[in-house]
């Protein structure tokens, strides 16, 4: 059965997309930590991070790193977080955590929620930073 990460990258389940390539795709993580909490993940369906080839495991963390550079701008954060937990969706993907203090990228905090058009507004502001 395809991972709820192959269901969006089909199309079968909406997201609030930040970008997409040939390889990777990011899209806010609708259980955030933080506002702006997004999730960076290859297309191709590998469970663990460590098992993608050298070549798509570098594009996934070039694609982060252009979307943590939006993240920045669009959030005022300190800094952007990255994590790699993996138990809750069987396909490797990488946790993009705006962050004010250390605290923010604990993932035994208390997840926040926000409407449909409040994601959608964070998206559009963290899409109008991308390069």
């Amino acid at each position: 059965m395809a991972s709820i990460f192959s269901r969006i990258i089909l199309g079968e389940i909406p997201c609030h997309k930040i970008s997409e390539n040939e390889t990777c795709i990011s899209f806010l993580d609708i259980n955030p930590l933080t506002k702006g909490h997004t999730l960076v993940v290859p297309k191709l369906e590998i469970d663990y991070l460590f098992d993608l080839d050298d070549k798509l495991f570098s594009d996934l963390w070039l694609h982060a790193r252009l979307i943590s550079d939006a993240l920045l701008k669009a959030t005022s954060c300190k800094r952007v977080g990255a994590a790699v937990v993996g138990f809750e969706v069987p396909h490797a993907h990488i946790h993009l955590v705006p962050m004010f203090e250390m605290s923010d990228i604990n993932f035994s905090n208390e997840r926040l929620m926000f409407s449909f058009d409040e994601l959608s507004n964070i998206s559009n502001s963290i899409r109008s930073f991308l390069k």
